[in-house]
């Protein structure tokens, strides 16, 4: 039963939950400015048109895909309103994100208070209660830990998620201490929710295990008076059952999406899986030298000093938690709470290239701000004062870090020039870097970062795939072949890497051998629209230009009105005298890149050309 002063509280108490929403919300004001990174936002987004609106064919692909390894149907329904509302505008998909953190943080506040209420020995004033549960709200909230969920648009998963998990923890903890009348009703709501939040992201999972926790402390319906197997004991276990019997269905459904990379021995993930629940908790202490990317080793050695130490304060801290559970029994259950919410992603299946993840930290930092505002609750007169200025002064200090840490995820520039001020050894980051300086036409820049990123890793098919693009670009091609041969080496089916070579053997004179990876391509991939194009410029060369035209054609179905396509499948329709359709052609690809002065000079030409045909003056080539 919840024990509460009756007495009416102070009315500044019902302005906190706007404070806490703004409080969440203006560290964040950078990620506002933020375009979508080349970390995924631009396979999730910007070359990913299956998302864009809520039409039958958005909802039906949003139900149905695997894409890159999740299956979260709502989230990716939140980020189609998104394009309904601001089409490709990066900063309304920021802004909801936003929002949804700030709400995230409010719902902290109110499980804080209600936990805190159930957990007190004694009754409590509002005032008691409120401080405290701010407090909690507010070290979940601005903690740098958080900007990676919040600031990349990648990662709304983890916010709509969480948000329907505390919504459902809310729901459950109503269920335990409301009415008979409506208990069915809070119970109902809380396993709807939690479904919400398994479609959100799978990461919620765990839930059944927290709710498992929370029914030994602070709601007491598990051990201690209440027993183990006691009618009320069966009863909550029946009822979390149907949590965990959803949270295995979903499980299963997300190990078949995710396709993980090749895994770790069993030694070594033990090894990982420690590293990572210490950095995390001494990330939380001390959030210093963040990075969007911590790369995992090429080897791992369990006996080196870096695990031997994660080792040692994973279980000071479990026997620590164990031993404190009668005297401070919350401190127990919030440690024990912790691991078990960030366990999937510890590296028990290893899900991507880094070792640990700021982002795998949001949904157990509710744990920690609970925690935090328990201390404080425990604190009484001037302790109490003392406590609230401390944790005050940190939290300044915990938004000012916040606020930094958000402008890393700006652009892609800051972002992987951020990875490699922490870790110049992270080969992913190098070839980030490349990629970037490719698009920006410093191919000097391209070549040394990619070939620093093969170096730091032989075996990365798509480096040594991106190094020849590089060297390709600077003329360097019998070195650019060599990097091509050995991505396909790695990977015999890496369709860009035949095309690339293709290319680069055009360059060298070898037709015939650019006409080989060009099959070799369009074989292992038929919608690769770059690879039928270079294919048919290639056809055109050798005087084929009625087989070039059906390679246009094949990539004018796969990728419409490109301008470079409609360029050279006019140069192939000049070079067979049909001046007319070489125009049309022209028109075309000026129409889509008004700036190609080799359309408008291809126009012209073609269409005098045309017209002197028209005139009967013959048929000269143009």
């Amino acid at each position: 039963m919840e024990r509460v002063s009756r007495r009416r509280p102070p009315p500044w108490i019902r302005l906190l939950p706007i404070l806490v929403a703004l409080a969440a919300f203006v560290p964040f004001l950078p990620a506002l400015s933020a375009e979508f990174v080349t970390w995924d936002d631009n396979r999730n987004f910007l070359d990913n048109p299956h998302y864009r609106g809520l039409g039958w064919d958005q909802v039906r692909w949003m139900w149905a895909t695997f894409h890159m390894g999740h299956y979260v149907p709502l989230s990716w329904m939140t980020l189609g309103l998104d394009y309904e509302l601001w089409g490709m505008n990066a900063a309304g998909y920021h802004l909801q994100n936003v929002l949804l953190h700030a709400a995230n943080a409010v719902l902290v506040y109110v499980i804080a208070r209600r936990l805190l209420t159930i957990g007190a020995s004694s009754a409590l004033p509002e005032r008691d209660l409120a401080v405290p549960s701010l407090m909690a709200a507010l070290v979940f909230a601005i903690h740098p830990l958080r900007v990676e969920s919040v600031a990349w648009v990648t990662e709304r998963r983890d916010m709509l998620s969480l948000l329907f998990a505390l919504a459902s923890v809310l729901a459950y903890l109503r269920y335990h201490t409301g009415g008979e009348s409506s208990r069915r009703t809070w119970y109902v709501t809380a396993v709807a929710l939690f479904v919400c939040g398994l479609l959100s992201k799978a990461t919620v999972m765990t839930l059944p295990a927290v709710l498992l926790l929370l029914s030994v402390y602070p709601l007491r319906s598990l051990g201690g008076a209440a027993g183990w197997w006691s009618a009320s004991a069966r009863r909550t276990y029946l009822d979390i059952g149907l949590f965990a019997a959803l949270a295995v269905a979903v499980s299963m459904i997300s190990l078949v999406a995710l396709d993980p990379p090749r895994q770790l021995g069993l030694v070594d993930k033990l090894a990982v899986s420690a590293y990572s629940l210490a950095f995390y908790v001494w990330k939380t202490i001390v959030p210093a030298s963040l990075a969007p990317l911590y790369e995992m080793p090429a080897e791992i050695d369990p006996l080196a000093p870096r695990y031997v130490v994660s080792y040692v304060l994973v279980i000071a801290l479990s026997g620590a938690a164990i031993a404190a559970r009668r005297r401070w029994p919350g401190v127990a259950a919030a440690w024990a709470a912790f691991v078990l919410i960030t366990l999937p992603m510890l590296g028990i299946v290893q899900n991507g290239p880094q070792i640990a993840a700021d982002r795998y930290t949001y949904h157990a930092a509710p744990v920690v701000g609970v925690l935090a505002g328990g201390v404080v609750a425990r604190w009484q007169g001037r302790r109490r004062r003392g406590a609230l200025l401390a944790t005050g002064t940190v939290l300044c200090l915990l938004a000012v870090l916040t606020w930094r840490q958000t402008t890393v995820w700006l652009d892609s520039d800051r972002l992987w020039s951020r990875v490699l001020s922490v870790d110049s050894t992270s080969s992913i980051a190098q070839i980030a870097m490349g990629d970037l300086r490719i698009e920006q036409g410093r191919f000097d820049e391209a070549a040394y970062h990619y070939a620093r990123g093969v170096a730091l890793d032989a075996d990365y098919a798509e480096g040594h795939n991106n190094l020849g693009v590089a060297l390709s670009r600077i003329g360097r091609d019998a070195e650019a072949v060599e990097h091509f041969r050995m991505a396909v080496t790695l990977d015999s089916a890496y369709a860009d890497a035949h095309a690339n070579w293709g290319v680069a053997l055009g360059r060298l004179g070898d037709e015939q051998g650019a006409v080989e990876h060009f099959r070799r391509a369009i074989a292992l991939d038929g919608g690769h629209a770059d690879a039928r194009v270079n294919y048919g410029n290639t056809l055109t060369r050798l005087g084929q230009a009625e087989a070039a035209i059906a390679e246009y054609e094949a990539a004018d179905r796969v990728r419409p009105r490109h301008a470079v396509t409609h360029l050279n499948w006019g140069a192939a329709l000049a070079q067979l005298r049909r001046y007319g359709e070489a125009a049309d052609h022209f028109q075309t690809a000026l129409s889509i890149d008004p700036t190609s002065e080799e359309a408008r000079r291809y126009l012209d030409a073609a269409t005098a050309l045309a017209e002197r045909e028209r005139a009967g003056e013959g048929r000269p080539r143009p």
